[in-house]
């Protein structure tokens, strides 16, 4: 059996927990993996911090809670100092490079996007959740880039859809021009057994 763990953390306002819905909605509707998703908030919502945990296997999920995370997506970095110490040694590190700055254990392979920047240039700084899934997508290639964008389609709401897909889109290629081939070989999400 491979389980993934994923984390996603950021602050409330900054669509962490549709991340996640989305990325287990890719895995488990689109994809035929089994996803569980938890959620967390700080008292205050919009504006504390938030964070999303996911298992993503392709065995049914019995134990729906992580242990230590194999991808850690952060959007704060409050999110980060909160969480860092809980991910595994290996992890793959998914950041926002303008608001995050990681300092990753060996072993730990870390990839930046700017995603509020490319949201904003985009027309719309809320977005900025769907450009991190866009890059996520590609640095994980933990399910195929069609059935994370369906999910992408499937998830935000009705006439949102072409400025979401636009969003993930200009994630992925982020990606693809910044790391190309040297990322791509670095995981198809890296899972752990057991």
């Amino acid at each position: 059996m491979t389980r993934t763990e994923i984390r996603i953390t950021g602050f409330g306002g900054q669509g962490v927990v549709l991340c996640g819905y989305v990325i287990g909605r890719a895995c488990a509707i689109h994809a035929g993996q089994h996803a569980t998703m938890i959620q967390s908030f700080g008292p205050e919502a919009r504006g504390s911090s938030c964070s999303a945990t996911l298992v993503v296997s392709d065995a049914p999920v019995l134990y729906p809670y992580i242990r230590r995370p194999d991808v850690f997506v952060v959007m704060s970095n409050d999110g980060y100092e909160k969480y860092a110490e809980e991910i595994k040694d290996d992890a793959v590190i998914v950041y926002e490079q303008d608001l995050v700055h990681p300092t990753p254990k060996p072993g730990q392979r870390t990839y930046g996007v700017p995603s509020t920047r490319i949201a904003e240039q985009l027309g719309r700084a809320l977005i900025q959740n769907i450009v991190m899934l866009g890059f996520f997508g590609a640095v994980t290639r933990i399910v195929p880039r069609q059935e994370m964008r369906e999910a992408v389609r499937n998830s935000v709401p009705a006439g949102t859809e072409e400025l979401n897909l636009k969003a993930f889109e200009a994630g992925w290629t982020w990606y693809d021009e910044q790391y190309g081939t040297r990322g791509s070989a670095a995981m198809a999400a890296p899972a752990s057994t057991g």
